[in-house]
């Protein structure tokens, strides 16, 4: 009996160990997983990074003379409206008296239309 008992141990711990050792298998698939995943996503983000700065390059090749083009169109923008607000200061008393007078000087008359009635 005593040798069957020992045999069952011996199959138990055997057992045992193949179990480890499946585990331990498991974990270094999971790391290897883990470190294969976070290097391809360096990859990808190095990739995305690259062709970000090519198109950044490209563009602003493109968009130099543009760039050029909308300073100066914003230049003369910002110089017709500083001609405009100094026109306003100039012509604001002028054009303020006009609608005073209008408002002001008020002329009482008798509409064209207007019939006594009889």
């Amino acid at each position: 009996m005593a040798s069957q008992s020992q045999g069952i141990q011996q199959l138990l711990q055997a057992e045992k160990r193949a179990a480890e050792k499946v585990a331990d298998a498991r974990k270094r698939k999971a790391r290897r997983l883990k470190q294969a995943k976070e290097e391809a996503q360096m990859e990808v983000e190095l990739y995305r990074r690259e062709r970000e700065q090519e198109f950044q390059s490209k563009q602003q090749a493109a968009m130099g003379s543009q760039g050029n083009l909308s300073a100066e169109v914003e230049q003369a923008t910002r110089r017709q409206v500083q001609g405009m607000q100094s026109s306003q200061q100039r012509n604001r008393e002028r054009v303020l008296a006009q609608l005073l007078g209008m408002v002001c000087d008020v002329r009482p008359q008798v509409h064209p239309n207007y019939r006594i009635a009889v």
